[in-house]
């Protein structure tokens, strides 16, 4: 396909939207995947792949519910322009049940710091993305999981809905920071971030070094990019990934002008893209098929017009500079060897920049590496704990 067919086939999409419920569901349907991480431009066959199989890893999972059904002490936190930002937390609890066995299977006789450990998801995603490391960590130590604004169960970004302002990574750190006078306001801490995630932790640092210096004791970036997003291919042949690049914003904006009736259709066509979901997530041919329809789901609840409004701030997200205030800490660096999105060369890059820092590339692994190896990222952020002790007592010098 040539890049001027590709960019008028993607520019019809979002002309179908208004004319069509049934052309405006395959519209919002790709512009979901685009949510996970994907990108326009996917051969047609693909759409179909495994459709029986998803359809009953999808029944199972609906009417079972074992991924995501984990909960802590709820509490909200409010960011500078009043949005409401929901998280939870886990306190450690050595008493509960079984959290002597998960405490020596992952630490032996080793202690983790005693820290709060605060993980913030990706794009699209919400807190429950780290359902496997969540279950793993309960009562060993205490962690705070948010859901980012306009995601999960915290409440829409005011300044986007009331304002139109756009949103930018440096306003995911300033919420982060929010959470983090809320939830944990004293105590060494531990920053844990995947994708988008991984981003509002260095706008975070960039932005409060103080807060980096003197109580940031270790730090997780996993299948997350310092910048240059705009360099990703996604995959796709060249002139794809060019037409793509030039139309996707105009697009966005449209369908997200026309969300509730983008919604329906993209409700509808849901199982038509679940195999190109897939795709961009995870690497594995084996993997569960109800972990995969749980990131269909994290993915599905992202309204279409969220979905537009942060989309730009990716390609102006530049933090490379942000991580020299982790020089002097334990970090660790994770990346799935066929991560799509955000790929392990960006990783490599971040780490080139901390030689300090722990890289790990996890074979056979897409860019939801925590769901797709949850045991490799859970050991590794459990190292990393054990690693931020001595961090902690010399901080508390």
């Amino acid at each position: 396909m040539s890049e001027t067919s590709a960019g008028a086939a993607v520019s019809a999409a979002a002309d179908a939207a208004g004319t069509s419920w049934r052309r405006a569901g395959f519209a919002g349907a790709a512009i979901g995947v685009v949510a996970a991480g994907a990108a326009a431009g996917v051969a047609l066959e693909r759409l179909t792949v495994g459709r029986g199989m998803r359809k009953k890893a999808r029944l199972a999972l609906d009417s079972t519910g074992p991924y995501g059904s984990l909960r802590g002490e709820p509490g909200r936190a409010t960011a500078e322009d009043g949005t409401e930002l929901y998280y939870e937390v886990d306190e450690a609890d050595p008493a509960a049940q079984d959290a002597a066995p998960r405490r020596r299977r992952l630490f032996g006789r080793r202690d983790p710091a005693p820290v709060t450990v605060v993980f913030s998801h990706g794009y699209c995603l919400n807190q429950d993305s780290w359902h496997f490391q969540r279950a793993a960590l309960r009562g060993t130590v205490r962690a705070v999981y948010w859901d980012q604004r306009s995601h999960g169960r915290s409440g829409r970004g005011r300044a986007q809905a009331e304002a139109g302002t756009p949103v930018d990574i440096d306003v995911l750190g300033r919420d982060l920071k929010a959470v983090i006078d809320a939830a944990a306001p004293e105590g060494p801490l531990v920053l844990v971030g995947h994708s988008m995630g991984g981003m509002t932790v260095m706008a975070l640092a960039e932005q409060y070094p103080e807060l980096i210096r003197d109580r940031v004791v270790g730090v997780a970036l996993v299948g997350t990019s310092s910048g240059r997003l705009g360099e990703v291919n996604y995959g796709l042949p060249v002139a794809g990934v060019n037409a793509v690049r030039r139309v996707l914003p105009g697009v966005l904006k449209a369908l997200g002008q026309r969300a509730e009736l983008v919604e329906k259709g993209r409700r509808a066509t849901a199982d038509l893209f679940a195999g190109i979901i897939k795709r961009y997530s995870f690497a594995s041919r084996d993997v569960d098929p109800a972990v995969a329809r749980f990131a269909e789901r994290m993915i599905e609840g992202t309204p279409i017009d969220v979905v537009a409004e942060f989309y730009p701030a990716f390609a102006a997200h530049d933090k490379a500079e942000a991580l020299r205030h982790f020089a002097a800490l334990p970090v660790l660096v994770l990346a799935g060897d066929k991560d799509l999105v955000t790929p392990s060369e960006h990783s490599e890059a971040m780490a080139d920049l901390l030689p300090d820092a722990e890289l790990v590339i996890v074979p056979d692994a897409g860019h939801l590496a925590m769901l797709e190896h949850p045991e490799t990222v859970t050991d590794r952020l459990a190292d990393l704990l054990v690693r931020a002790r001595e961090q902690a007592r010399s901080t508390a010098v």
